[in-house]
């Protein structure tokens, strides 16, 4: 075989890969649903269509180490789907896409203008897609997501019950759940739940790490793995990796 066959026949292979993924994602959406966003939702939407433009330049370094660290946490099979849950401009989805270009995600995010940038953004890539969704309503069926994952956005979160209860519904009984959130069992993101919870309308409150693992136990979750980083001297993070019981 020639290197000009050679070179058709991968691109026909990766042509097919590509295909059965949409196929995929499109069966992952077929659910149809009705949410209207709560009086939070709607402020944290408004903030965030707000933002959007300026995001990803204004929290650069802290997207970049964040999202970075998240990404080597995932360990992901090419072969797994995964639904990122507030999403944000779809910089998670780009840094995985980066290793591996036809791995399957779904993104959801409440601001609709975030998703814009998302979807503008990783255009080429037709293994991904993006839906304006709650946490508190997810419109997918159950058991149907590898790898349901959640960065810098759980403080935001109206019922945190609510939340992990969905996330533990789309997920499939072999598959996890890894959150990478705010943790107050640091001085300074403690103080900073204190003044956002009286400035910003679309802040509902951070946990310490005790409180954390109890909210994801009490849904019926197993933690495998949990740790406390620090990224520079002022950001406090917690991550925990949950499945199934």
């Amino acid at each position: 075989m020639n290197q000009s066959s050679v070179q058709l026949l991968h691109s026909s292979t990766f042509k097919l890969i590509s295909l059965a993924r949409i196929v995929k994602v499109s069966e992952i959406r077929s659910m149809t649903h009705s949410w209207i966003p709560s009086s939070l939702e709607l402020k944290v939407r408004q903030e965030y269509d707000r933002l959007a433009g300026i995001y990803d330049q204004r929290w650069s370094y802290y997207i970049t180490n964040t999202l970075t660290f998240l990404k080597q946490c995932l360990v992901l099979s090419p072969t797994e789907t995964v639904l990122d849950i507030a999403c944000g401009t779809g910089e998670l989805e780009r840094l995985i896409l980066a290793e591996n270009p036809a791995q399957t995600i779904v993104g959801v995010d409440i601001s609709g203008k975030m998703l814009g940038i998302a979807q503008h953004k990783l255009a080429a890539f037709p293994s991904v897609s993006f839906q304006v969704a709650s946490v508190s309503r997810l419109p997918f069926s159950n058991h149907c997501f590898d790898v349901v994952v959640s960065a810098n956005s759980f403080h935001y979160f109206e019922d945190p019950t609510l939340a992990i209860v969905e996330m533990k519904r789309v997920l499939k009984f072999d598959g996890k759940i890894i959150i990478l959130d705010w943790c107050k069992d640091f001085l300074l993101c403690r103080i900073c739940d204190f003044i956002l919870q009286w400035i910003d309308p679309a802040h509902r409150q951070c946990y310490t790490q005790k409180e954390f693992h109890r909210l994801l136990t009490t849904a019926g979750l197993t933690l495998k793995h949990t740790q406390k980083v620090r990224f520079g001297w002022f950001w406090g993070l917690m991550l925990a990796t949950a499945q199934h019981n």
